[in-house]
């Protein structure tokens, strides 16, 4: 048996959700409105961000990009918590609900591209559109988006010990199946709510103390 780590990216390895940074900064009003379905659940993940998404004009795709490489900051202790991650034979994936034009630049150098699975935004045409790779299967029809227990399905053994890491809604079904979840922002409330055993942070340092006190 083995552990394997299933990670969220905006707002667990950065210190901000970049979704919504990009949206508060470039996106017109409308956008609130459909952050707050995706938050309370009235809207779908998928719905709710493709529709953000199509607020933006495809031809600033150089400014976005900018923007976010400029402005995200990584969580503290998250190289280190990689480092010791792999020196302890973990696997970890980084499974998001965010964008690859600024998830696999960020993520250069400390995770490989085979181990980040997230959304793609296509800005061929005039507006922004988000395609999903990694959509629901047959056993979830939570209309994710990036659907994670999906995903989860297809890289997790039966067998492995599954830690979850992450801060919202788009965590949360994932949470559901894992054997230990470290939880900040809303995904605490949510877990709170369900009744799932979880563990808060703050740092990737908080996640690495926990786990030598529990030998995971």
């Amino acid at each position: 048996m083995s552990t394997h780590v299933i990670c969220d990216f905006d707002g667990t390895i950065t210190e901000e959700d970049n979704i919504i940074a990009l949206m508060r900064r470039f996106a017109p009003p409308e956008w609130v409105e459909l952050k707050d379905g995706v938050l309370n659940q009235t809207l779908s993940i998928r719905e709710g961000v493709g529709q953000m998404f199509s607020l933006l004009p495809s031809n600033q795709q150089e400014r976005y990009r900018e923007f976010l490489q400029s402005t995200i900051t990584l969580r503290a202790g998250f190289v280190e918590f990689l480092q010791e991650t792999q020196s302890h034979g973990f696997r970890f994936d980084v499974v998001s609900g965010g964008m690859d034009f600024f998830v696999h630049p960020i993520l250069e150098g400390h995770v490989a591209p085979e181990h980040i699975f997230c959304n793609h935004v296509d800005f061929s045409r005039e507006t922004a559109r988000v395609t999903w790779p990694y959509a629901c299967d047959a056993h979830c029809s939570n209309d994710c988006g990036c659907c994670k227990p999906t995903i989860a399905r297809q890289i997790v053994s039966p067998t492995d010990t599954l830690i979850v890491i992450g801060d919202s809604v788009t965590d949360f079904e994932i949470a559901k199946r894992a054997d230990v979840v470290y939880a900040r922002g809303q995904l605490i409330s949510l877990c709170e709510a369900e009744g799932i055993r979880h563990v808060p942070f703050e740092t990737f340092y908080d996640i690495s103390a926990h786990m030598k006190g529990v030998n995971v």
